[in-house]
C-alpha cells in the first residue's frame, strides 16, 4: 500500500471518528434537553396577577416560606434550594424571577420593583404574610421586600447573598470569578454550547458559573458531588433564562447600598470565604447593619457551600421554627 492509500485511509478513520463522535454527542444532547423541557413543562404554574404574569410552583405543606432564587435559575432551581424545607414541614412557593423561564422581563426588572412582584404573588395566592429565602443574584429583591413589604415578611434567610460592599475606589461591590465574562458571552447564546461546556471541563463550570473552587468540589463527598452536577444540570436549557441573566448581572453589579436598619424581620446570613464571587464580606456586612442579624460564615464550601449542606439545612430550620 502506498503512503498515499495509507494517508488517505487514516483521514478516512478519523472522519469516521469524528462523525461517529458527534452522533454519540448529538444524541446525549437531545436526551439531555428534552428531559429538561419536559421537567419544566410540568412544574410550574402561572399566577395572573397585578404586576403581570409570574411563574411559580408549590411543593409540601405548612408555614410558607417564599424562595427566591439565584442567578440561572428560575422555580425549578427554588425548588432544589427549597426542599430541604419541605421534608422540615414547611409549605414552599418557587418563583421564577424576572426573565427566567415563563416569567416575563419588564421594563422595569429593579429588585425593588421583584420585590413588589413577589408581594403580588402573595396576593394572588392569598398568602398574607410569609418568610423570605433569597439565595445569590436573589438576595437584592428579598431585601427589599423586607424593607418595602414589612408587614408581610415573617423572617429573612440570605443564602450566599449579592449584597452591596462599601470598597475602595470604584473598585465594584461584587467580584467576578476568572472566566466568568468570557463563558457567559459565548455559552448564553447556545444551549448546546452550555451543555458542552461542564462536558469539556466540569472544573472550569465549577469556578467561573458555580463560584467554587474545583478543589473543594473533589474533596466533598458524593452527596455533594453530586449536588453540585445537580444544581449545573437544573440551568439547562439555558435560553429561557437568558433575559434573566443579563438583568441579574446589570442588577448585581450596581447595586447601591439598602436601608438596612430598617429591616426589622428576624434575619439568617450564610456565606462562605471562599466564595468566588467575592459575596463574603457583604454578607457580613449586610447581617451586621440589620438589627439583629445573625451572620454564619464557613471558611470553605464556595459559592454552592459544598460540604456544608447538612449543616445548613439545620440551621435555617432551626431559625425558622
Amino acid at each position: 500500500m502506498t503512503v498515499k492509500r495509507i494517508k488517505g485511509v487514516v483521514w478516512a478513520l478519523i472522519c469516521l471518528v469524528a462523525f461517529i463522535g458527534a452522533v454519540w454527542i448529538g444524541a446525549d444532547y437531545r436526551r439531555d434537553v428534552d428531559a429538561a423541557r419536559e421537567r419544566l413543562a410540568t412544574g410550574s404554574q402561572i399566577a395572573e396577577t397585578r404586576c403581570g404574569p409570574i411563574e411559580y410552583a408549590v411543593a409540601g405543606e405548612g408555614p410558607p416560606v417564599l424562595v427566591v432564587h439565584g442567578a440561572g435559575g428560575g422555580f425549578d432551581q427554588g425548588l432544589i434550594i427549597g426542599a430541604p424545607l419541605v421534608k422540615a414541614g414547611f409549605r414552599v412557593i418557587a418563583v421564577s424571577r424576572f426573565g427566567y423561564l415563563r416569567t416575563p422581563l419588564p421594563q422595569d426588572a429593579s429588585a425593588a420593583a421583584q420585590a413588589d412582584a413577589h408581594a403580588c404573588l402573595l396576593d394572588a395566592l392569598g398568602i398574607p404574610r410569609t418568610a423570605i429565602l433569597g439565595a445569590s443574584a436573589g438576595a437584592p429583591s428579598a431585601m427589599q421586600f423586607a424593607i418595602r413589604h414589612p408587614e408581610r415578611c415573617r423572617a429573612l434567610v440570605l443564602l450566599v447573598p449579592a449584597t452591596f460592599m462599601p470598597r475602595s475606589g470604584e473598585e465594584p461591590s461584587v467580584k467576578r470569578p476568572p472566566g466568568l465574562v468570557a463563558l457567559f458571552s459565548t455559552l448564553l447564546r447556545s444551549d448546546f454550547l452550555f451543555w458542552l461546556a461542564p462536558h469539556i471541563s466540569r472544573a472550569a463550570v465549577e469556578k467561573a458559573i458555580m463560584g467554587t473552587p474545583p478543589a473543594v468540589v473533589e474533596q466533598a463527598s458524593p452527596a455533594e458531588q453530586a449536588r453540585m452536577l445537580q444544581m449545573i444540570d437544573q440551568i439547562m436549557p439555558v435560553s429561557p433564562r437568558r433575559l434573566g441573566l443579563l438583568n441579574d448581572g446589570a442588577v448585581v453589579t450596581t447595586l447601591p447600598r439598602y436601608d438596612l436598619e430598617r429591616i426589622d424581620a428576624p434575619t439568617l446570613v450564610i456565606d462562605a470565604a471562599d466564595d468566588l464571587y467575592g459575596f463574603y464580606a457583604g454578607a457580613q456586612y449586610t447581617a451586621a447593619h440589620i438589627p439583629g442579624a445573625r451572620f454564619v460564615g464557613y471558611p470553605t464550601g464556595g459559592h454552592m457551600l459544598i460540604g456544608r449542606q447538612d449543616e445548613i439545612e439545620a440551621q435555617i430550620t432551626a431559625f425558622l421554627r
